[in-house]
């Protein structure tokens, strides 16, 4: 039964499959994307926190995506593993991946808190917290209880892909929808009512989290698919290996984010100090604040972006175990034309709407130098948003594959040579308008590849046989 249980992964139609498996996943990430951006939301309202606290969120935020990367990378290598696994009904090597990917996650995450705790004043500095005193003082308040959630939040993400894999997208989808709710209820008490500022919006996204986690914990014991029994959890060198391999891409993907982000900021932190505006103290936190915002925005599109394409992990996985390579092109197509639509729309808003945006972000709290500049950061760093979500698209589709080595190469491209590299260089000539035009520059570049690859990978899935990963 467990080896014909998804086998309509390779029946029903591609569309079909695609709305039942990537929708929830886009829920999901759309969720998740929720905990920073409402913590923030929350913050910037509270005019006793304002763009202080906007910036210490900026700050602390790609310090949490570290801990995404980590999570993601064993969730999503374990979810490709076992899809591919599935198809070639292998499904007890499936089984010990999972139950190695939960001791890799648990491991993981402790050790990351641990290392957190220990040196929080030093890793937040270099994350652009000593851009002034007070934003200082708020992003060491919000770390130091955002780190206490790390085990819950990583456990949660892992996981999230695994439950999808096991053919339950349904429930992935709820138990990050359950914890959002929470941080959702109990933001506006913790900062509003109770006055425990950025402690408050913290404790509100750690609370949630560990309602993500006790439901992931439920799911595991009542696996459909892949349960892994008593001995899957023990340790195996080779398919930990495969699962990290498979999962490496996702990893870069958001750790080159954080590289890229760490630069940025310290960009923005350098140059503002050198503008005639933003160079005064009372100002000066402004450009990382907005900048932070314009990245919010960004989060939620490319959750929808990668909700669609993670969504169809398990149908491509499925489909090149089982070597029906005519449905995987038919997939690929029909995952960028959509993706290219979520794209357009966002570019539509980006440069039409900005200021309805901005407005939710508490611009009203703000000066008018906080406006004008959040305007320009809006439509000069997404300007090339369109080739964004094709290039991650194309990344991730990749990556299911099993194609790590193409996959980690073109997000390794985009995020490090020419994320980091242009974040470094165009403030040289540009100042700090030069930060905002690093991103539309890396993403037109990185497509160019990306177009390449798509070309070469429809060739190959019409002419060449597929081989087992």
């Amino acid at each position: 039964m467990e080896e014909t249980a998804n086998s309509f992964l390779g029946r029903e139609s591609t569309g079909k499959l695609m709305r039942k498996y990537a929708i929830p996943c886009i829920i999901s990430l759309l969720v998740g994307a929720l905990y920073n951006i409402v913590d923030q939301i929350f913050i910037a309202n509270a005019s006793y926190l304002g763009s202080y606290g906007n910036a210490a969120n900026t700050v602390v935020f790609p310090l949490t995506v570290i801990a995404l990367a980590i999570a993601v990378m064993i969730g999503d290598g374990c979810c490709a593993f076992v899809s591919l696994k599935l198809g070639m009904k292998e499904t007890g090597n499936a089984r010990k991946s999972v139950g190695n990917s939960i001791i890799m996650a648990v491991v993981s995450s402790i050790i990351l808190s641990v290392l957190y705790l220990v040196f929080s004043d030093q890793i937040i500095a270099m994350f652009g917290a000593t851009v002034n005193p007070e934003t200082f003082r708020h992003s060491k308040e919000y770390f130091f209880y955002i780190t206490l959630g790390i085990p819950f939040y990583m456990f949660g993400q892992a996981m999230n892909p695994v439950i999808r894999a096991d053919g339950s997208p349904k429930f992935a989808m709820a138990s990050t929808l359950a914890g959002a709710v929470i941080n959702i209820i109990l933001d506006p008490i913790f900062i509003f009512t109770f006055r425990w500022g950025m402690m408050g919006a913290a404790v509100a996204t750690v609370m949630g989290q560990i309602v993500t986690a006790a439901l992931a914990v439920w799911y595991i014991f009542n696996m459909k698919l892949v349960k892994p029994s008593k001995n899957d959890f023990k340790p195996n060198l080779k398919i930990s290996g495969r699962t990290l391999t498979l999962g490496i891409t996702s990893f870069l993907s958001q750790i080159s984010l954080v590289a890229a982000m760490a630069a940025i900021n310290n960009m923005i932190c350098k140059y503002s100090m050198l503008d005639p505006i933003f160079g005064q103290q009372q100002y000066a936190q402004i450009p990382m604040a907005v900048v932070g915002i314009v990245m919010k925005f960004f989060q939620i599109v490319i959750s929808i972006v990668v909700g669609m394409a993670a969504g169809c992990i398990p149908i491509v996985g499925f489909n090149i175990g089982a070597c029906l390579k005519s449905r995987v092109k038919e997939l690929f197509t029909k995952l960028l034309t959509a993706e290219a639509i979520v794209g357009a729309i966002a570019l539509i808003i980006v440069e039409i709407f900005p200021g309805q945006v901005i407005d939710i972000f508490g611009a009203a709290n703000e000066s008018s130098y906080y406006t004008d500049f959040a305007l320009l950061a809006f439509r000069v760093y997404l300007c090339m948003i369109i080739f964004a979500c094709v290039n991650k698209a194309c990344f991730i589709f990749l990556q299911a594959m099993g194609k790590a080595v193409e996959s980690t190469i073109l997000s390794m491209t985009r995020e490090i040579v020419f994320g980091v590299g242009f974040a470094l260089i165009l403030p040289l000539f540009f100042g700090l308008n030069g930060v905002l035009y690093s991103m539309p520059l890396s993403d037109l570049l990185t497509f160019v590849i990306t177009l390449i690859l798509i070309i070469k990978t429809r060739k190959q899935l019409s002419s060449e046989p597929l081989t087992h990963a």
